[in-house]
């Protein structure tokens, strides 16, 4: 399928001379000029590219459509199937041009509306902002603090005037999700504190000279050639006599900057700070960071400088990595992100346990998107990036995802519906499950009859959108009970309480019966509490039997706190007369005695009143906490390929090694290395012919042996040329870590890998 989209554009300040036989565009850059044009693009090609005269409206859109769309899908070879996408500009969506898309056939793709786009990616866009929003704004504070206490004449201002305010900012080992970090501290320090803010990675500042260089160009915005910096010296003196690459020309083009910005008070206000930032401190040369900031301290006096460390590990690490007499020259405070988990925890919360977000995942994706988080690379980033990856495979992959929208949307989608949209939802298993409980006149009419099918579509949608609206409050009210007690028999964090109610019915979970005991131990108070705290979460749901269920909670409440004073006194907590310190089995031995107990005791009235309680929770838990698949076109929501999501997103090197080493075909695409037997043809390159080979050795391959044994296969003599191919093939068989050297024996190799991987 072709997808062709155009678009009216005015280009400024560059000329576009066109090839007619490439249909292509070189840009001549020189001043002044605009001009409008229209152009259309496809996966064939680009189409047809004219100028516009004057402004556009409806009627000449007409007919530029007229005139260009058609000719250009014949001479791209589109045929008829091709889709057209074009925005939501007003003379695109007027009723002329509606009229001729449909006179002429052509297929229109919708565009999404500003306020859809807000709603959905919008969202997952910003909200990695809003993580470390309070840490940046610590920061930003961090940095008008000291460049205000620059113009403070106190004695304990003049002495720390004399060491160079240092930000530690420890973000953690998610190092994915740092860049989006540095990028919005930059922004927000150019925005509200300073123009002048550099930042600069490990992997470009091998040397001091190179730190050095990016530190000025980036300053500066200026070039700085290499042949006019010092080769190899590291001292500051010698540095120095640097004109071009050094920080007294850096100072000078400061002072000229400051001047120039405010001369008349210049005198009076305070100096924008000069703020280098050091994205992946670990990952720097101790030595090079060790005489920049030397030279740094140097020209403090004349140069408001101020550093920000990004750190991965420890703030440790800056003790570890520079010496006394150069960490003593940093005035260190210390900024502490939270931790990758608990931003994981935010997003759950903010895109997937919320009604508002249309769009859900199963319990299979979702344990590998969290599988991936949790043992591969703590990025929040590449668990928004795979939520989206899943996102797009569901609407690109699934007809019926057109229904996956606002409740108002998808109820007026229902009845645009297609009979073979129709079709695919009596193919659904949700729905002929359904079917099959259905009396058999009702069975028939939904298998006949679209528009008696329509509407119950229409019904399910409506109760998919209220198993979802009361799914959410009713799970983090279950958290809220059950992550306070010991053990946490239903998950510490909420996520894992979601997954276990995605693949099954909770209650029926030996864990949740667990829960459920311990809760009926609590104490007066303590349960209070947690009431409350769940009728917090009841209280904002616009649900009609989220408020009756609210209402019912404050009424228990109410009873509570009723309970006669004299009775109060009474409860005690059954795990009051155990020793602090205990094992297991004397906790289980001492909780049997005191159950038996119970049974012959009569329930005092906090008892009653608090296994009413829990069996309202029970009750709710049971009402509101069934799988996804219970619900009628539930397929429609949730995306279930968790394979396509981990092969998008798991990388298999080891696989792709193994693929090439066995069948060189298969990337080479060689026909002198094609073989039909699963053999490796003698053309093969030589560390194919060596693996395939190996693969039939044991645990210990004698060098020699192996040597004869592939010049046998390729039907060559033992020769100096040949021996060096052989050596190179096993370097790069070790370098790829099937083998290894051995102390065992000189002349043999250690066989790695077994059993095909």
């Amino acid at each position: 399928m072709d997808i062709t989209w155009s678009s009216v554009k005015s280009i400024i300040k560059k000329w576009k001379v066109y090839d007619p036989h490439k249909r292509t565009i070189s840009t001549v850059e020189h001043g002044g000029g605009s001009i409008l044009v229209w152009g259309c693009v496809s996966a064939a090609g680009p189409g047809s590219f004219v100028k516009v005269e004057g402004n556009t409206n409806a009627e000449k859109y007409h007919q530029i459509l007229e005139d260009n769309l058609i000719q250009s899908a014949r001479e791209l070879r589109l045929g008829r199937r091709f889709i057209f996408q074009q925005d939501n500009d007003p003379k695109h969506t007027a009723k002329d041009a509606q009229k001729w898309f449909k006179d002429n056939k052509v297929n229109v793709l919708d565009w999404p509306s500003p306020r859809q786009k807000v709603n959905t990616f919008y969202r997952q866009c910003v909200l990695q902002d809003e993580l470390n929003r309070k840490i940046l704004d610590s920061l930003l504070d961090f940095t008008r603090k000291c460049s205000s206490a620059r113009q403070h004449s106190d004695w304990a201002s003049q002495m720390r005037a004399n060491e160079i305010p240092t930000a530690a900012l420890v973000l953690g080992v998610n190092v994915p999700d740092h860049d989006i970090t540095f990028q919005s501290l930059s922004e927000l320090l150019h925005q509200s504190v300073t123009p002048h803010v550099a930042s600069v990675e490990a992997k470009e500042c091998g040397a001091l000279k190179h730190l050095m260089k990016r530190v000025l160009e980036r300053l500066m915005d200026t070039v700085v050639d290499d042949d006019e910096e010092e080769e190899t010296e590291h001292t500051s003196t010698q540095l120095h006599k640097s004109v071009n690459c050094s920080l007294s020309a850096l100072c000078d083009w400061y002072i000229t900057k400051t001047k120039r910005s405010s001369p008349a008070e210049h005198e009076r206000q305070q100096q924008p700070p000069v703020v280098i930032i050091f994205k992946d401190l670990e990952a720097f040369n101790p030595r090079v960071l060790r005489d920049f900031i030397l030279i740094c301290s140097r020209y403090i006096e004349r140069l408001p400088l101020m550093f920000i460390f990004g750190i991965a590990t420890s703030p440790s690490t800056i003790q570890r990595m520079l010496p006394h007499s150069v960490s003593s020259l940093l005035c260190i405070e210390l900024f502490q992100s939270l931790s990758c988990t608990q931003h994981l925890a935010t997003v759950i919360d903010q895109l997937i346990l919320t009604p508002q977000f249309p769009f859900k995942l199963n319990a299979k994706v979702m344990q590998v998107l969290l599988s991936i988080f949790l043992y591969h690379d703590f990025s929040v980033r590449n668990f928004i990036k795979g939520l989206q990856l899943a996102l797009l495979e569901h609407f690109h992959s699934q007809p019926l995802s057109v229904l996956c929208c606002k409740k108002k949307e998808a109820l007026l989608n229902v009845m645009q519906l297609s009979h073979r949209d129709l079709e695919r939802i009596r193919q659904l298993p949700s729905f002929k499950r359904y079917v099959e409980k259905q009396e058999s006149q009702e069975q028939v009419n939904l298998i006949t009859d679209d528009s008696h099918l329509k509407e119950t579509c229409r019904k399910m949608i409506k109760g998919l959108h209220k198993y979802h609206k009361n799914y959410y409050p009713i799970l983090k009210c279950l958290h809220t009970l059950t992550s306070a007690l010991p053990r946490y028999p239903l998950g510490k964090q909420i996520r894992e309480l979601h997954l276990t109610c995605l693949e099954k019915n909770v209650w029926e979970n030996e864990d949740y019966q667990s829960a459920m005991k311990l809760l009926k131990m609590l104490a007066k108070d303590d349960l209070i509490a947690l009431l409350q705290r769940c009728g917090e979460i009841l209280k904002p749901v616009k649900s009609k039997k989220m408020k009756s269920t609210a209402f019912q909670l404050e009424e228990l409440l109410t009873k509570f706190k009723q309970l006669d004073s004299n009775e109060e006194d009474s409860i005690t907590s059954p795990i009051k007369n155990l020793q602090k310190k205990t094992d297991l089995f004397q906790l289980q031995k001492t909780l049997l005695e005191m159950n038996e107990t119970r049974r012959s005791k009569k329930l005092s009235p906090f008892e009653i009143l608090r296994n009413e309680a829990l069996e309202f929770i029970d009750s709710l838990v049971k009402s509101h906490l069934s799988p996804p698949e219970s619900q009628t076109l539930h397929e429609v929501c949730y995306y279930s390929s968790s394979a396509t999501v981990r092969r998008h997103l798991n990388a298999t090197p080891r696989t792709s090694i193994q693929a090439a080493l066995s069948s060189p075909y298969y990337y080479l695409q060689n026909e002198n290395l094609k073989t039909e037997d699963g053999t490796v043809s003698n053309a093969a390159p030589d560390i194919c012919i060596a693996y395939k080979l190996h693969l039939e050795c044991g645990r210990l391959i004698n060098l020699y042996d192996w040597l004869e044994l592939i010049s046998t296969n390729l039907h060559l003599f033992l020769s100096l040329s040949f021996s060096a191919r052989f050596i190179r093939s096993v370097s790069e068989l070790e370098f790829l870590g099937f083998i290894k050297s051995t102390k065992q024996k000189t002349d043999h190799v250690a066989r790695l890998t077994w059993g095909g991987c």
